[in-house]
């Protein structure tokens, strides 16, 4: 059984900083790709960082620059390290796991999500 378990948000000022964490649990095969995505107050959930495998990046415009993610193979987890924050990336994170918990079958995991908050 996979489980992502999410943590790491909370109430920060504008300008301030946040660091995420997700970690994926159960007995994966492989993992392909690892990606936060958000989901701000009435409207649908985006994508803002992700990361593969081999280590390449990439971002939404709205966060480049400012977030960074990383990963820790060995613990099967993912980090949002969120700089300069603005009101504008409040929102519920969630952490999404794209791989295998068996041979060649790949399936997108999710995280349960948390909060952020930025405040003016």
């Amino acid at each position: 059984q996979v489980q992502l378990v999410e943590s790491g948000g909370g109430l920060v000022q504008a300008g301030g900083s946040l660091r995420l964490s997700c970690t994926a649990s159960g007995s994966f095969f492989n993992i392909d790709y690892m990606a936060w995505y958000r989901q701000a107050p009435g409207k649908q959930r985006n994508f803002i960082v992700g990361i593969t495998s081999d280590g390449r990046r990439n971002s939404a415009d709205a966060v480049h620059g400012r977030f960074t993610i990383s990963r820790d193979k060995a613990k099967n987890t993912v980090y949002l390290q969120m700089n300069s924050l603005k009101p504008e990336d409040t929102g519920i994170y969630y952490c999404r796991v794209d791989g295998s918990v068996s041979p060649g079958v790949s399936d997108a995991y999710w995280g349960q999500g948390t909060q952020v908050t930025v405040s003016s």
